[in-house]
């Protein structure tokens, strides 16, 4: 085998980069300082509940399969998906609900319920978000941006020019809809990627279009059974996977990357791949030397995306009202994100999400019982809210919302585990215990995320959300299989 290439963190980004290398032969050492590999996706079982903490929602599958493609074998032979429809649920406070689906007419009969107005535009936004998925994966998804002229040429003028990067979500969704249901429906695309839809540009707008065509799907045994097949995968590729080892530094010599330090010792490499948070990788990994462009200073210009509240209930009882994925809206969206942003406090009254995962598969949890994991949206870690004093007020506070929308029982739960930003951070090195990396609240933090390629030491690499092309599961993956693809032929060339 060619090269010497280490990976720093055994996610969904570390995992596809180390399978498209070695299915090119390179050699591939990935270090996963966690116990079991997954990153901020880790699967929890208790008293016969089966919990996936972490991503949940799992979109553009095709992201996945080419991983599994590219090695040459089929997805299906290590792991299976099952698309689901209806694809979530929407409930709001005056009791109307909305099941996303991928049937236009149907979507059009439960929004002229609520908003007969609504339902006359929304074939015409289905159009524009098809529009925009068609222009960002032409340009943006599917390729490195590792040169100037990569980034700055006619071709990505004219493409960022068509998605017009300066108009919000929510001000694009309000040129299509008129009603807070509708507006609140489609405005959470901007949580995919940790962002605010008043914030965050119009190009997230495409998640409708990903949605309703390309599907969204579970997978059979939990999601965790997707980091399972990877790590199969990998290991069939004669990728080296050590858990429980932390690397300490990235050391370098004469500006090019020599290995790692580990608690462990020394391991050598010619290639490092971090597949973490960029800005965590630079501020603890890196000697100040070796990061000139990733300075303190500009670390701390960057926003961080939104974290995450988690509560893992064990209950036996089921609940008519729950699908696979479920959103139980507040009165009013938008002070949400003045909280979380702006405030950086949790909001008063949050949006409520919960997978199910049970509803589709038995197993999940015992006969009778339901196995439920509920998101609530976070700030990011600052001096502003202390979960110390907070998470078992909060948790409270987010049971009984649940129990006024008729999701009862749940402080009796036979299995109750809460997990807020600072486990997140003391996990996976989030930085400020950010899900998503950096947000996408500008337009510079969404088309001009921080690089693939070290600008400062030659021979290190970047995968993950924080980086090109963006947050989320699918896009994280994505990249690692880019920044794979180009050190291969680099290494192998």
């Amino acid at each position: 085998m060619k090269g010497n290439v280490i990976i720093i963190g055994a996610g969904f980004g570390g995992l596809s980069c180390a399978i498209r290398l070695a299915s090119q032969g390179v050699r591939v050492t990935i270090l996963e300082r966690q116990e079991r590999v997954g990153g901020k996706l880790q699967q929890i079982e208790q008293d016969g509940y089966h919990f996936d903490r972490g991503p949940s929602t799992i979109t553009m599958p095709a992201s996945f399969r080419s991983v599994f493609d590219h090695a040459g074998v089929e997805m299906e032979d290590y792991v299976q998906l099952y698309e689901l429809e209806p694809r979530t649920r929407n409930i709001f406070p005056d009791g109307t609900v909305v099941d996303l689906s991928g049937n236009r007419g149907w979507m059009k009969e439960q929004i002229a319920v609520y908003s007969p107005e609504d339902a006359a535009r929304y074939d015409a936004f289905m159009d524009e978000s098809a529009a925009l998925y068609a222009e960002a994966n032409r340009h943006f998804l599917g390729k490195l941006l590792l040169s100037p002229t990569d980034k700055y040429n006619f071709r990505m003028l004219r493409s960022l020019l068509r998605v017009r990067p300066t108009v919000k979500l929510d001000k694009l969704l309000r040129s299509y809809f008129q009603h807070p249901h509708t507006l609140a429906m489609f405005g959470r695309y901007a949580t995919y990627v940790g962002s605010s839809p008043y914030q965050a540009p119009s190009i997230f707008a495409m998640m409708g279009h990903v949605e309703a065509e390309e599907g969204v799907y579970g997978v059979k045994g939990g999601t965790y059974q997707l980091i399972e097949a990877m790590t199969r995968l990998a290991q069939e590729k004669e990728v080296q996977i050590v858990t429980g080892i932390e690397v300490r530094q990235i050391v370098v010599r004469h500006g090019k990357v020599a290995g790692v330090d580990t608690d462990q010792g020394f391991r050598e490499a010619d290639q490092v791949v971090a597949n973490g948070d960029v800005l965590s990788v630079n501020r603890l990994l890196l000697a100040p030397e070796y990061r000139k462009q990733m300075s303190d200073q500009r670390i701390r210009k960057y926003e961080p995306s939104i974290s995450g509240f988690v509560t893992l209930a064990g209950v036996r009882r089921q609940y008519d009202s729950l699908l696979h994925h479920t959103v139980f809206f507040p009165e009013r969206y938008e002070p949400e994100f003045d909280h979380i942003f702006r405030d950086r406090k949790m909001p008063a009254d949050p949006t409520i999400y919960i997978c199910y995962s049970g509803y589709s598969e038995a197993g999940m949890a015992p006969a009778g019982a339901s196995n439920l994991f509920i998101l609530v949206n976070a700030p990011y870690l600052s001096d502003s809210w202390h979960w110390d004093e907070q998470i078992d007020r909060y948790g409270e506070l987010v049971l009984e919302k649940l129990a006024e929308r008729g999701i009862t029982g749940l402080k009796q739960s036979d299995v109750l585990i809460r997990y807020t930003p600072q486990h997140i951070e003391r996990d996976t090195l989030a930085h400020q215990g950010s899900i998503y990396g950096i947000s996408s609240n500008t337009v510079k933090q969404t088309f001009m995320r921080p690089g693939n390629k070290s600008k400062d030491v030659q021979g290190l690499w970047y995968v993950g959300g924080t980086t090109h092309p963006g947050g989320g599961t699918p896009i994280v993956t994505l990249s690692g299989q880019l920044v794979g693809a180009q050190l291969a032929s680099e290494i192998v060339m």
